[in-house]
């Protein structure tokens, strides 16, 4: 049974994850981190009266319950401080905290070669989201003009989002030729922002969860790829599967690719 501690487990991801791992067998939910929420009984917070861990602020709070694996669902603001602890002490990670660029890889992968623990950072766990940005790289090589449309939750923290700016990275290095859209704007920002020359628009409003769209656009065609994610639980598949396979992944993995053998 792995033993499990989840920073952030007073947040709406943070809660999902510990009743997932509450729900599975061969899982052991040993401590939450939540400085705003110290002294809380989780369990009640989770529906699982049968946890007897009480939330706490202090990251020293994974030692003392013996966990070997963390997941981290909190800010950008304070992710990176989360996974140096982690891997200085040994404990696997498995980070969805969106913020996290390219010199944040970098150095987590130094952080993790160097040391006793492995990584995984994804910037969705949900499977059809991983699937929708692999399908649109491959798309990009054949359709360069492109744009993204994100909608989330109004109290989303980030814009665009981290799939968002994953999605378009991958577009970016997968296209054949350049293809820059008309910069002319009439209302300012109009024409959303700019990640590696593809055009993303952030729509936030209360009723929506989690949805990309992908539009490509050719001579005489136009191609659309979407996913939506109206509930939360659609992340939970993934960061269980991540929770189960960081130990044998040394070092960092990025994405849950991966794990799902389409890496190759």
């Amino acid at each position: 049974m792995i033993r499990i501690g989840v920073l952030g487990a007073a947040g709406r991801m943070g809660r999902l994850v510990c009743r997932a791992v509450a729900d599975d067998p061969d899982l052991a939910l040993v401590a939450g981190i939540g400085p705003g929420s110290a002294d809380t009984e989780l369990g009640p917070l989770i529906g699982h009266g049968d946890v007897d861990v009480r939330i706490s602020g202090d990251l020293d709070a994974l030692l003392h319950a013996e966990a070997e694996v963390a997941v981290d669902f909190t800010t950008p603001q304070t992710v990176m401080g989360n996974i140096r602890w982690l891997v200085e002490h040994g404990i696997h990670a498995v980070v969805g905290t969106t913020g996290i660029g390219p010199k944040d890889l970098e150095e987590i992968r130094s952080l993790a070669e160097g040391g006793g623990a492995n990584v995984v950072v994804a910037s969705n766990f949900a499977i059809g989201a991983v699937l929708l940005q692999r399908f649109a790289e491959q798309a990009a090589r054949v359709f360069p003009a492109a744009e993204i449309i994100e909608l989330h939750h109004e109290t989303k923290l980030d814009a665009p989002s981290g799939t968002a700016i994953a999605t378009a990275r991958r577009m970016a290095e997968s296209r054949r030729e350049e293809w820059s859209g008309p910069a002319k704007e009439t209302v300012d920002h109009v024409r959303g922002g700019e990640v590696e020359g593809i055009r993303i628009h952030s729509v936030r409003l209360p009723g929506l969860v989690a949805h990309q769209e992908v539009i490509f656009g050719g001579l005489g065609q136009t191609l659309t790829l979407r996913h939506d994610a109206p509930d939360r639980a659609s992340y939970m598949p993934g960061v269980l599967l991540a929770v189960t396979s960081v130990a044998s992944r040394p070092g960092l993995t990025v994405g849950l690719e991966p794990l799902l053998g389409l890496d190759g």
